[in-house]
């Protein structure tokens, strides 16, 4: 677990919340409570106690320059012990917000420097029968229809995952 003060900048996909809870039925150890479905644009993000008005200026920017999108979640991803869904409908956000803050390691460099767009199902599905199921179930729901329409900033508290700040993407209005 990460300490607190960590943040990201995340697109949450509440549409997506079936598959998580499909991995939770399975065995709830493997989702992370009250951290809804999203896609992380940048994990870690500047830690709170560093941050500045200008980082928040250049989330608030970057997701202007994006437009709202419609998704269709397909395909599973899989490693051990975990299970994901792309979204590569959003990595060129994704590779925009790296390239704004290209001294953050993207996952501490687990996933190389350009990790791929994706919504985390399950954690710690070490066990194969575990991980099948969950692909099975995860699986059976796809092709599953979201939309991505805002970015928000997040930082880890004591009481879990806070939203900062929400930016729309597209600007004000979301176009």
């Amino acid at each position: 677990m990460p300490d607190p003060g960590t943040t990201a900048v995340v697109i949450v996909l509440p549409d997506a919340a079936p598959l998580l809870d499909a991995a939770w039925r399975i065995d709830p150890a493997l989702v992370r409570r009250g951290v809804p479905a999203h896609v992380s644009l940048l994990y870690p993000f500047v830690p709170e106690s560093a941050l500045t008005g200008q980082d928040e200026k250049g989330v608030r920017s970057l997701a202007a320059g994006f437009p709202a999108a419609d998704l269709l979640l397909e395909e599973l991803v899989t490693a051990p012990g975990f299970v994901g869904v792309t979204v590569p409908q959003l990595q060129p956000i994704v590779d925009a917000f790296g390239a704004q803050w290209p001294g953050l390691r993207p996952y501490g460099g687990r996933f190389g420097a350009r990790p791929a767009a994706h919504v985390t199902v399950a954690m710690g599905a070490d066990d194969p029968t575990t991980s099948a199921q969950v692909r099975t179930a995860v699986g059976s729901l796809l092709p599953l229809r979201t939309r991505a329409a805002e970015v928000q900033l997040v930082v880890l508290t004591e009481e879990g995952w806070q939203s900062r700040f929400t930016s729309p993407l597209g600007g004000p209005d979301g176009r």
